[in-house]
């Protein structure tokens, strides 16, 4: 074939235009559009039954989830609702009031319910849209692989956060401790202002506020549940009558157990327990009362007062510590316990001069 038949063949070149400039391309015809248009609708009517489908699917995965979350957190507010009506029931009598403080029982069924509504929520969410991406054909292998990468480097690298949350949530669901309570962590100790998952919040005995970390308790004191015990010990002489001792301590302890605001504080009799230790000179008296928690030291210091007050009124002297000697003789010489002068305070004495060192004369220059 030879080159004219092919340009023949290729149809007629454009002739350049006078200007030099490029031609503008050709508008595409009715019959190039309704062409496209006719593949388009092709496509989706192909397509559309697919689509439908993975929508309804994804639709019935969000509206599963957002039942089953709406139950679950229902379920657990009935759950933590229960738990306070059951507290309540069981702690009916006077001092179970006492004991229990509405409020804090309030903070911590709400830390209870909020941990547990987050992690129902989490779990049912997450676990949609792992649903909702596989509905879409993408392949959740390498996503969970990295996910159980960055979970084992979160873990190694957050191990101490993970510990004091995880420590955080079984104090408050065991309801160790709480706000108002006294305790002492081992670390630090003082009344708890606050309770959170990470760090609890103390005030100690001189107004600091101490940050302690629920993942460095190993141990916890609370000395504001139950019942505090407040124990004094009253010395008197060996040979005093134990009868008039129990008998005023008994009437001590009697008059305080009737007044205010000590019937409040006192929540049993106040018991003299007997002879706590016998020595030749001395014995000493045990008396001890169950209080109300945190007012042991009160009423100790009460009942000491009372008790000093008591044993003057009685003529029972009390005793211990150093023993000091009075002397009772007025005309004793006043120079008696002052010791003899020395012969050696006199450098002139014979003694003196025997006791002094030797020194040789220096030999004179010649």
């Amino acid at each position: 074939m030879s080159l004219s038949a092919v340009l023949l063949a290729a149809g007629p070149s454009p002739s350049p235009s006078p200007s030099g400039t490029p031609t503008a391309p050709a508008v595409p015809s009715l019959q190039d559009a309704q062409e496209s248009a006719t593949n388009a609708a092709g496509w989706v009517q192909q397509n559309w039954s697919t689509w439908l489908a993975i929508g309804l699917r994804v639709l019935l995965i969000l509206v599963i989830a957002a039942v089953l979350r709406v139950v679950v957190r229902r379920a657990i507010t009935k759950l933590i609702d229960r738990m306070n009506r059951s507290v309540n029931s069981a702690d009916g009598g006077a001092l179970g009031g006492l004991l229990v403080n509405v409020e804090r029982r309030r903070q911590r069924s709400q830390a209870i319910g909020s941990v547990l509504r987050s992690v129902a929520s989490f779990l049912i969410l997450g676990t949609a849209a792992l649903m909702i991406l596989g509905t879409f054909e993408i392949n959740l292998a390498p996503l969970l692989a990295s996910a159980g990468v960055a979970g084992v480097a979160i873990g190694f690298g957050a191990r101490n956060l993970v510990t004091d949350f995880l420590s955080g949530v079984f104090m408050i669901l065991e309801d160790q401790y709480g706000v108002g309570d006294t305790i002492d962590a081992g670390v630090a100790s003082g009344e708890v202002i606050e309770v959170g998952l990470r760090v609890t919040k103390l005030r100690g005995d001189n107004g600091e506020i101490w940050y302690v970390r629920n993942g460095e308790v190993k141990r916890i004191g609370n000395l504001s549940q139950g019942w505090a015990t407040a124990g004094v010990d009253v010395t008197v002489r060996a040979s005093e009558d134990l009868d008039k001792v129990r008998r005023t301590l008994n009437e001590v302890s009697e008059k305080m157990s009737k007044e205010e605001p000590w019937n409040e504080l006192l929540w049993g009799p106040i018991e003299v327990l007997g002879l706590d230790s016998v020595l030749l000179d001395s014995m000493v008296v045990r008396v001890s009362a169950k209080t109300m928690p945190g007012k042991a030291l009160t009423v100790e210091r009460e009942l000491r007062w009372r008790i000093k007050r008591a044993f003057d009124a009685a003529d029972i002297p009390i005793v211990g510590g150093v023993a000091v000697l009075v002397q009772n003789d007025e005309s004793a010489d006043p120079t008696a316990a002052v010791a003899a002068p020395s012969v050696y305070a006199n450098t002139e004495s014979p003694q003196a001069t025997a006791a002094s060192p030797i020194v040789q004369p220096r030999p004179t220059p010649k």
